[in-house]
């Protein structure tokens, strides 16, 4: 994923380094998620996410996308940079949140203290004042691994994926074999898809790597049979019942529990989908 955040930053003009800044939200691992409900490399909560036009709904969770995500994040930073003019600031209140970093700025104001990050640092919970040190301690060791006893991988200055619209349904099985890739390399790079299925839409793309994308693409022109061995049910009847649907599907209650991650005992609400 780096490749693409450095190149998103570059495009807004904004400092590279923080392209690191998913090492220390997620360790870059997009499928994380926190005790505070955060999720992805970026880590939105589900309001913050939903401020930056972050979709979730029961299909996908675009706070795990690796665009989508990524762009949210850059807007949500040149947002707090705006607001305090300080990049040090600008990270404290990513971590802290822009109202608690502006009520340390009034108390150290009406203390007659100075409002920089190191002045403010005795306001800030110990997460939050090991935030951008954390930062400079990562672009360290990035900057000279030698100094540190630290061999690096080699990351290649160039794309590592493409993206492909999607308009009409696809299992997710069947997307990674024709895209000749393993399904863990798949998901990796789609990682906001939360059913066996992507719903095709206008705004919905997959991403894969160059290659893997011209193989997906002849694979599909050859592709004879369905697309898609799932479909989207919405629950009519507040009493409709798992066995219920199952049987009207010709499948079994557990194969619908294990897709929508419902509980043995628990029944889906009229109007979920």
């Amino acid at each position: 994923y780096l490749f693409h955040v450095v190149q998103e930053l570059e495009k807004r003009q904004m400092p590279t380094e923080l392209a690191l800044l998913p090492f220390i939200e997620s360790a870059f691992n997009p499928q994380a998620y926190s005790t505070a409900k955060a999720a992805g490399m970026w880590q939105f909560i589900p309001s913050t996410g939903r401020d930056f036009n972050l979709k979730q709904n029961a299909f996908r969770d675009e706070r795990r996308d690796v665009i989508a995500s990524t762009n949210a994040a850059l807007n949500y930073l040149q947002k707090l940079y705006g607001m305090f003019g300080d990049w040090q600031l600008a990270l404290a209140a990513y971590n802290w949140g822009e109202g608690s970093v502006s009520r340390a700025i009034a108390k150290a104001q009406a203390a007659g203290r100075p409002t920089d990050f190191n002045s403010l640092s005795d306001y800030m919970p110990s997460e939050t004042r090991n935030y951008y040190p954390k930062l400079q301690a990562f672009k360290n060791i990035i900057t000279a691994p030698a100094q540190y006893g630290i061999k690096l991988p080699n990351v290649e200055n160039q794309p590592y994926f493409v993206s492909i619209k999607k308009t009409r349904d696809i299992d997710i099985k069947l997307a990674a074999q024709l895209a000749e890739l393993p399904m863990e390399e798949f998901r990796a790079l789609n990682p906001q898809y939360n059913r066996p299925v992507i719903t095709g839409s206008p705004t919905t793309q997959i991403l894969l790597p160059a290659l893997n994308a011209q193989k997906f693409k002849e694979n599909l022109g050859n592709w004879t049979h369905a697309l898609s061995t799932w479909t989207a049910h919405k629950v009519t009847a507040a009493r409709e019942r798992i066995e219920t649907i199952a049987a009207k599907f010709k499948t079994t209650p557990q194969v619908i529990r294990e897709a929508n991650e419902i509980p043995p005992n628990m029944h889906p609400k009229a109007g979920s989908t």
